[in-house]
């Protein structure tokens, strides 16, 4: 059990940001975030606690925190260290899908979409999010500006120029260029890659003066 602890609670700052039991061995016990760290933290030792956390308490010999801008912040700071650190008494936040991401696939005419998975492929990926509703309205936007396929056909140029490939319900509905059977060139899709890119930095500005000037171009 952490001696003094109410020492260590005035010490808490009522801001954001992660706290961490400690073990005697100096292993990580438990990783949590709060919108306020001195209000959070005291909730521990006050009133009645479940088995496993009276368990961690007993276990734990010092805490550490680490104070950040927002409570998004202390989410995200919270999942990196879990997957980190794996603390024993952290029952939630271990699996590598609990935030999504969204994905420009490496590949000819690169999709984009979400994922929970983030693997070594050499495709970018934007995140974490801590909102699924976000990265969906992010995704469904790009979609409806630039029109990007979202088959699982591999369009290689053999492919392509082949003649292996039909156009799907997508194309038909106006929602996909069809690469697939030579109706975009691929400049043209890297083209949109490329300012999706720079909405999903932040750099809205200059996709807008793209925009504006595809549309001035279209008028």
């Amino acid at each position: 059990m952490i001696k003094q602890y109410q020492d260590i609670l005035r010490c808490l700052p009522s801001k954001p940001g992660i706290y961490q039991f400690i073990g005697s061995d100096g292993n990580i016990l438990y990783v949590g975030k709060a919108g306020n760290l001195r209000k959070r933290v005291s909730s521990y030792f006050s009133g009645e606690q479940s088995g496993k956390t009276r368990m961690m308490l007993n276990r734990a010999d010092t805490l550490r925190h680490m104070v950040v801008e927002s409570e998004s912040d202390a989410l995200l700071l919270e999942n990196n260290l879990i997957k980190k650190h794996q603390p024993r008494y952290n029952i939630l936040l271990k699996d590598d899908k609990t935030f999504p991401w969204i994905c420009i696939k490496k590949e000819p005419f690169p999709r984009v979409f979400s994922t929970r998975n983030v693997i070594s492929d050499g495709s970018s990926y934007f995140g974490p999010y801590t909102s699924a509703l976000m990265v969906k309205t992010l995704i469904t936007l790009i979609r409806q500006i630039f029109q990007i396929r979202t088959c699982s056909y591999r369009l290689t140029e053999e492919n392509i120029k082949g003649g292996r490939l039909k156009a799907c319900l997508e194309y038909h509905i106006g929602n996909c260029k069809a690469p697939c059977i030579g109706l975009q060139a691929e400049e043209d899709h890297m083209n949109g890659i490329s300012q999706i890119r720079e909405i999903l930095r932040g750099n809205i500005a200059s996709v807008i003066d793209h925009l504006k000037n595809r549309t001035a171009v279209t008028l």
